[in-house]
């Protein structure tokens, strides 16, 4: 019994240790794979034949009984498995879905946002496949009736370190596996590069100098609020600052943060993780997420008392995060005297520029958008037609949109009187704010992004 709980206990505890994998020249294929792959092709998948067809031959031994016996990963699998991560890493895709049907295997990348299919494997390496993953992420190769949760640290080249948090769920017919990748080469933490218009970023750079007061990045999962936050943090990450962050994860490391991994499983969680980070002298606090009145209490507290606070919430647009924040049961005068600025963002896909073309769209659906009638008559909008370089989605590369909404002195007396956030809404506008959609309308005139994606990215405006 004893012994059983022990290794139950070092398999929990494995977890969190990641293996680092160095990978040879031979595997990365080119030097290229050292160097940025902003601009690469997704590599074709028929490159993959012959590994995969080694990968068979290997396994042809294994009969449906000698399943568990997949532990023993052949040379060939290893190849395949770096192969697949490599190649996402090089079609620049965020996510690597690695599931398990009735007949075959199917491994998909999630590009610019959007998953489409890379390839479909034979289902004989199905389980050679997820217990070679489940090697790399220190994970309990056995277990296969439990979601596990591990990490893969890869390096490319010399110089180039990338990091895969890795998820393992029993599904119907196997295991599938999401490999989030995390490559820091590739994170872009320079304000002035994440698709702020002028004028918006100007005021939130001016609201980062302030000394104290709570900021708050607000959208959907998925929207690129970490990568803001990163950015905003590395801009005011100065020698003379003790900077202090609670993540749940810890996505990149930063010289100068003192990051805080939460782990709620033993009472680390962003309430906690802040009552000690007021202990510790800091200047300047990031909680990952506001999601209980307990959190947003001590935050809006530690805004009071002289730190700036950074944080993120899930709303649609900015003034809502007012509301939000309200039916946690926070007080309206403690809101209204700490935050002192809100963004909303969204990320969109831009037209790819190698097969841009111009498309004719009504007037009157452009008025409907949101455009005046001079505009409209004069606008020229453009989509993608799809091409190699951008696998035919007609789309390469994200920037995000932005709604700013500093907190003015007519904004506090609104939430102090109680105001909805509609009012909140339409009174930041006349005060100059751009929302979502009007971020959006600007992007089409630029003929950056095309009327679909600012559609479908501010469908609530």
């Amino acid at each position: 019994g004893d012994a059983l709980i022990a290794a139950k206990k070092s398999a929990t505890t494995q977890v969190v240790q990641a293996k680092d994998y160095t990978l040879s020249d031979e595997d990365i294929g080119d030097e290229e794979a050292t160097t940025s792959f902003d601009d690469s092709i997704m590599v074709d998948v028929d490159e993959f034949d012959k590994v995969v067809g080694d990968a068979l031959d290997s396994i042809e031994a294994f009969t449906e009984k000698e399943d568990s016996a997949a532990a023993e990963v052949d040379e060939p699998i290893v190849k395949l498995v770096n192969g697949i991560l490599i190649n996402a890493i090089k079609g620049g895709a965020s996510d690597i879905h690695i599931e398990p049907y009735e007949t075959s295997l199917r491994v998909r990348y999630r590009v610019d946002g959007v998953l489409f299919n890379a390839m479909n494997l034979p289902l004989k390496i199905k389980a050679a496949v997820t217990s070679r993953l489940k090697i790399m992420a220190n994970l309990d190769i056995a277990e296969r009736r439990l979601p596990q949760d591990g990490r893969i640290k890869l390096r490319l080249g010399k110089k180039r370190e990338i990091d895969f948090r890795v998820s393992v769920l029993p599904c119907l017919f196997g295991e599938k596996t999401v490999l989030r990748i995390l490559d820091k080469s590739n994170l872009q933490v320079d304000l002035t590069r994440l698709g702020f218009e002028e004028d918006p970023l100007r005021k939130f750079m001016e609201t980062l100098d302030k000394p104290y007061g709570m900021i708050l990045v607000t959208g959907p999962t998925g929207s690129g609020k970490t990568t803001t936050l990163y950015s905003a943090l590395s801009y005011l990450n100065k020698p003379g600052i003790n900077i202090m962050t609670a993540e749940d994860p810890v996505e990149y490391s930063f010289t100068g943060l003192n990051q805080v991994q939460m782990k709620e499983e033993i009472g680390l969680t962003f309430a906690s993780a802040l009552r000690s980070f007021l202990r510790q002298s800091p200047d300047i606090i990031l909680v990952g997420e506001i999601r209980d009145f307990e959190t947003a209490e001590i935050a809006v507290k530690a805004a009071l008392t002289g730190h700036l606070v950074l944080s993120t919430l899930h709303t649609n647009d900015a003034p809502s995060s007012i509301s939000r924040l309200l039916n946690m049961g926070i007080e309206p005068f403690l809101i209204s005297a700490s935050v002192i600025l809100i963004a909303a963002q969204r990320l969109t896909r831009k037209i790819c520029t190698e097969c841009k073309e111009e498309e004719k769209i009504p007037i009157p659906a452009l008025i409907s958008l949101g455009f005046s009638e001079e505009e409209a008559k004069t606008i020229k909008s453009y989509k993608g037609k799809g091409c190699p370089a951008c696998n035919g989605s007609g789309y390469k590369g994200r920037l995000a949109l932005y709604e700013i909404m500093p907190i003015s002195t007519e904004i506090k007396e609104m939430i102090l009187e109680g105001a909805s956030a509609d009012e909140l809404k339409k009174t930041a506008v006349r005060l100059g704010m751009k929302t979502l959609r009007m971020s959006g309308l600007t992007k089409v005139k630029e003929g950056i992004i095309s009327i679909e994606e600012v559609v479908r990215v501010t469908f609530g405006d």
